[in-house]
Order: structure tokens, then sequence, then C-alpha cells
């Protein structure tokens, strides 16, 4: 697995990447700043110019079923923010 998993496609993060050139990814955990630069520029062939970070606890979840209350939690993730350099452009939707 990879340091980068899903883009993240909202409609307030697709606004920033048409006026502000910024993008959001889920990533692995454990990847520093630098890391990620480094994985993004490579996978999409573009100039990053800054990482912008936030790390995510999971929510607790229940539910009730018929043999009773079962409790857990959602998994902790982190979240990248990307401004690229200039004119660079990620395309999600090239592909489909």
């Amino acid at each position: 697995m990879g340091i980068i998993f899903k883009p993240i496609v909202t409609e307030k993060l697709t606004d920033q990447g048409e006026k502000l050139n910024r993008y959001g990814f889920i990533v692995d955990r454990r990847a520093n700043k630098l890391q990620i630069k480094a994985a993004i520029e490579q996978m999409y062939n573009v100039s990053v110019a800054d990482v912008n970070t936030a790390n995510y606890h999971g929510k607790r979840k229940s539910r009730y079923t018929k043999s009773g209350l079962l409790r857990g939690r959602m998994n902790h993730f982190k979240k990248a923010y990307i401004t690229l350099v200039g004119d660079d452009k990620i395309d999600f939707y090239a592909n489909i």
C-alpha cells in the first residue's frame, strides 16, 4: 500500500481546486509532509508548493441489533491538503 490512499472529492475542495489550486487526499497516518509531497509529485507529475496535514480520530459508533448494543469506532485517518505551483492541475475525472 502506498502513502496516498484516495483523493477527497467534495464540493468545497473542488471549488478550492479551481480557484486556489488546492487538493485534498486521505494519506497514511505515519507519512510526513516530505513523503506526501514526493508521492504526489511522482503520481500526478505536478510541482507541489505547500503541504498541510490534519490528523482525525475515529468516531465512536453504536447500533442496536437483536442481540443487543454493538459498540465500536471508525479508524483514525490523516488528511493532506496540497497546494500546487502555478498552472499545474490534477484532473481526477480524466480516466472515467
